[in-house]
């Protein structure tokens, strides 16, 4: 069964209570667009919700927007916002449930779980805060540090540029990278996962990413063009809803599967695990509407002897992965790291969880723009 994160006040002391919650938005630069098998992406850019406690006390969340339907958001964030107000900080799984209760006729997932998730992280960053401990010290560890692999490798890239990006992180001490793939042109793909291999060493493991972008024999041929390479992981090869698809292709592919970052429930990983499809889940913070459903993810797939590896937020998933007996690691990006006061620890090819309290670290005010809603 899913751990209960222990949730209790300290005797005596009365639990906060929300009394305000403010959205605002943050980006990080671009040079140029960035595009992947599905998606071409012009902004970096950032969600952030300030809530305030009536102690004073203030918790933040964030998720990474790009440039995709602001105004549908917003409204979510209305909606959202209103389930907060006046809750005691403390109360996550409560609030999980008012919003699961109040969003169940337009839908309990999409637009409306995102704004779920963005507040829930905002609640457990206050509440630790007011306890003045981190968050997985409040969970419980079992690890001090977790393996950490630079993402990145985009197709728009020049061969120059994903080159440099691979090799700027193994400098850094990165002993893992990913790489996009899902190119039309026959051999593009082939030929820049050999030069990264090429570029990197034998000893840093390569991954790679289709976004979703193949159907079934386009993702086996790549698996069997690139498998030559040493590749550790293809990342979602197929669409995340074609179940019987990955069922075929890890029999076939040679090269272990990995997904999850689209899924707002558990549903995909139970499917998957079932049918022994799976190798790697990759849950989103975000997307499962918080910490609870991130946990919740972590200890089904343990059910089933499957490693995590959480999609994007290195921040908060340093926290939880050392909380988990199954995690394989985090993912990392630079973006938000201008944007904070307290970038995450990496060091060696590892990230370290933040000793500060909540998450530990606040957008700096000059990087945010407060959204009027």
């Amino acid at each position: 069964m899913p751990r209960s994160p222990t949730r209790e006040s300290p005797p005596g002391n009365r639990v906060p209570r929300i009394s305000s919650v403010e959205f605002f938005e943050a980006r990080s630069p671009l040079s140029h667009p960035i595009a992947d098998a599905t998606h071409t992406i012009p902004a970096i850019t950032f969600l952030v919700t300030r809530l305030t406690l009536d102690t004073g006390t203030v918790g933040e969340g964030c998720l990474l927007a790009f440039h995709f339907s602001p105004h549908a958001i917003r409204g979510a964030f209305a909606d959202v916002r209103e389930l907060a107000m006046g809750r005691a900080v403390s109360a996550t799984k409560e609030f999980n449930s008012a919003c699961e209760q109040s969003f169940e006729y337009f839908g309990q997932v999409g637009l409306l779980r995102w704004a779920q998730g963005i507040v829930n992280v905002a609640m457990w960053d206050a509440w630790a805060r007011h306890l003045k401990q981190p968050i997985w010290r409040l969970l419980g560890s079992c690890a001090e540090r977790v393996p950490v692999y630079g993402s990145g490798g985009w197709l728009s890239y020049s061969l120059d540029e994903l080159l440099a990006e691979v090799t700027g992180y193994t400098r850094r001490g990165f002993t893992a990278v990913k790489v996009k793939v899902g190119s039309r042109e026959p051999g593009f793909d082939v030929e820049r996962v050999a030069r990264v291999r090429e570029a990197v060493g034998p000893h840093v493991r390569v991954m790679v990413d289709a976004n979703q972008g193949f159907d079934y024999s386009a993702a086996l041929a790549l698996a069997r063009g690139i498998r030559r390479y040493d590749i550790h992981w293809f990342e979602e090869p197929l669409p995340h809803s074609d179940f019987d698809g990955y069922c075929a292709l890890r029999q076939n592919a040679g090269i272990a599967l990995a997904m999850g970052e689209r899924e707002f429930d558990l549903v995909a990983l139970r499917e998957l695990a079932g049918r022994n499809a799976l190798d790697l889940w990759q849950p989103d913070i975000l997307r499962l509407g918080g910490v609870e459903g991130w946990l919740d993810s972590a200890a089904l797939a343990r059910a089933h002897h499957l490693p995590v590896l959480a999609h994007f937020y290195k921040e908060y998933d340093t926290a939880l992965a050392v909380t988990v007996p199954n995690a394989a690691g985090v993912e990392s990006f630079d973006w938000v790291d201008a944007l904070i006061d307290r970038p995450l620890r990496i060091e060696g090819g590892f990230a370290y969880p933040s000793p500060e309290p909540g998450w530990g670290f606040r957008f700096k005010d000059e990087a945010l723009r407060k959204i009027d809603r």
